[in-house]
């Protein structure tokens, strides 16, 4: 498997062509890196490393501060490219550049508190750790939410004292340009050294010596071949992949509330989010009401224009996207509502509900990354908490449930990151979470994410004897 997947929109050796999703013109034409710039990336990245790695954490600091707010100054025209690329909703795409501008002020202020420890050791002596940065980073950085993904990688990378060489998405290539050209007019030469293409580009990425580590957020296909590389390169491996996240709905809820959260983690960016959900398993008693609440959920986003309920990224999702309902359908699911490709303009693709799902159908098995709700009825908690467990992927889940034993339980049980009760999104800005199984390893955000960018070393020091001479001690 390759380390990207190939456009779908690229017509011209030359450049990434990516089609609006919205109304099928062209977004945006970006040159594509040729094997000579991959080279020169890499060794520029590699050239800047030791001056980078010995610049006081403050200073660092300072400028992913004034970095910020360059990228402030023009974070209108990014959600606009993210907007024309993939057809993030307006609001969407505004809210993640801003989100990622606010992550990068985070590692502004925690790289330069990021420390090392006192040891205790013996009398006379001093033992104390230190933290160091690995060297060069490679980031490879998703379309979904291009800026604050990016952004939050770069952000910790940098902070540490590593340079990075960014490779975003082949289908946003415009936004990434953009946001790489911002960041570059603020940071020192070969700090921070973009990269654009396809797939192609990737696997050259991976030719190249001098990188020493992969971080990367998107598919597990991708995240299993970096692992696969690092065996041979001994790069450091950070990556957060796929998600087949699960919600369970208790016996005790309002079933019209459960189906508004249901709805919010089903639907949102279309579908196109890591943590969004991808199963649903209702508790028998509040399943019909579930169930009717989540189809007027439905409805009510796909009847909304395009800068509220947006298109699918493009056509090759899309179908992937149909052939998992129609998996569904041919093994006895019920379309509540959606489940059929429009005709005209654009990718787009209606908030869908299937009741009567099964274990054995696609989506219940693996990421959709669709307006796919799948509906399978249990017959009390544990069954729902069992099966929401039996998965590969262990990126997230929720439990939407009044009973605090249940959402202990849930806590202790689910084998995922990260575990929410009653809420499909939210948490504290600094919180941090390791993915399981197939959705990766390596904390990939948060404050945790500043030691998987740095390696470690214990000092120990005792003094060195009195020097003496052959007339006695001097």
């Amino acid at each position: 498997m390759s380390i990207a997947t190939p456009s779908a929109t690229a017509t011209d050796t030359d450049h990434l062509v990516v089609t609006d999703p919205v109304d099928g013109s062209i977004a945006t034409t970006t040159p594509r890196s040729t094997s000579e710039d991959v080279a020169n990336a890499v060794a520029r990245a590699r050239a800047a490393a030791p001056g980078w790695a010995r610049t006081a954490p403050a200073e660092r600091g300072a400028l992913l501060h004034a970095a910020a707010a360059h990228l402030r100054d023009h974070a209108q025209e990014l959600a606009d490219l993210n907007t024309r690329e993939t057809g993030k909703v307006p609001g969407d795409a505004m809210g993640g550049v801003q989100a990622g501008i606010g992550t990068l002020v985070q590692y502004a202020e925690l790289g330069p508190v990021h420390r090392g420890e006192a040891l205790r050791g013996q009398f006379g002596a001093a033992d104390w750790s230190v933290p160091h940065p690995r060297g060069v980073v490679l980031a490879l950085t998703p379309w979904n939410d291009p800026v604050a993904v990016a952004l939050g990688i770069l952000g910790a990378a940098i902070v540490t004292g590593n340079t990075v060489v960014h490779k975003g998405s082949e289908r946003c290539p415009g936004t990434i340009t953009r946001l790489n050209a911002l960041l570059a007019e603020v940071l020192p030469e070969g700090v921070l050294v973009g990269v654009d293409g396809d797939a192609a580009t990737g696997e050259a990425l991976l030719e190249q010596d001098g990188i020493d580590v992969y971080a990367h957020v998107g598919s597990t296909a991708t995240g299993d071949r970096l692992t696969e590389v690092a065996a041979r390169t001994h790069a450091h491996v950070i990556r957060e992949n796929g998600g087949n996240d699960a919600v369970v709905v208790d016996a005790d809820v309002d079933p019209t509330w459960a189906a508004a959260q249901v709805a919010l983690g089903a639907f949102a960016n279309t579908g196109q989010i890591c943590t969004s959900v991808e199963r649903v398993y209702v508790h028998r008693d509040v399943a019909e009401e579930f169930t009717a609440a989540l189809v007027a959920e439905a409805e009510r986003r796909t009847a909304s224009p395009a800068a509220e309920f947006g298109p699918l990224v493009d056509d090759r999702l899309r179908a992937t996207v149909q052939s998992h309902v129609d998996d569904a359908v041919q093994r006895g699911a019920e379309v509540r509502t959606g489940g059929t490709t429009p005709g005209g303009v654009g990718t787009f693709y209606p908030a869908t509900v299937l009741a009567d799902c099964t274990d054995d159908m696609v989506v219940m098995t693996e990421e959709t990354f669709g307006p796919i709700a799948p509906v399978r009825v249990v017959e009390s908690f544990d069954e729902g908490l069992r099966l929401a467990a039996a998965d590969r992927y262990g990126l997230a889940a929720t439990v939407l449930t009044g009973d605090t034993g249940h959402a202990l339980r849930a806590a202790a049980e689910l084998p995922v990151g990260t575990v929410k009760v009653n809420a499909v999104f939210g948490g504290a800005p600094g919180g941090s979470a390791q993915p399981r199984g197939a959705s990766g390893a390596g904390f990939g955000y948060g404050p945790h994410l500043l030691d998987e960018m740095t390696t470690t070393t214990v000092v120990h020091l005792e003094p060195a004897p009195a020097r003496t001479t052959s007339g006695g001690t001097r």
